[in-house]
């Protein structure tokens, strides 16, 4: 009998796996079972992590705009700025009030004072 030659469709199915794994060490980058595997891992830590990153990013950007608002007025905090904003309806996410605050401290300090004229300030003083 002949001798019969198998296809490529596994063999490229499995090319494609290994240089997903290329960059990986020892053998979850050279053995077919543990590169899936570790494929299978990766995939599921980048899936998890992209929810961690915002949620650390919006952890720091609080942060910041904390700090920054205490320098200024030692009465006025970070809750207080944000329950203005929510009351005046302006559109100001906390990732842009952090970007003014490090790049620009003389316009957030503008922006935080107009905020603070507007509101009423007997509901702080409990006066109603």
């Amino acid at each position: 009998m002949t001798r019969i030659k198998r296809g490529y469709i596994a063999r490229r199915r499995r090319t494609k796996i290994r240089l997903f794994a290329s960059s990986f060490r020892g053998s979850h980058s050279r053995l077919t079972r543990t590169i899936t595997q570790q494929k299978i891992r990766a995939l599921v830590s980048a899936h998890r992590d992209r929810d961690k990153q915002k949620r650390h990013f919006r952890r720091l950007w609080i942060t910041r705009i904390n700090a920054v608002i205490r320098e200024g007025g030692v009465s006025y905090s970070y809750r207080k700025l944000i329950h203005d904003l929510y009351k005046r309806r302006l559109p100001l996410n906390r990732k842009i009030l952090a970007q003014i605050a490090i790049s620009n401290k003389s316009c957030f300090y503008m922006i935080s004072n107009e905020i603070r004229k507007e509101v009423d300030w007997k509901e702080y003083a409990g006066i109603i």
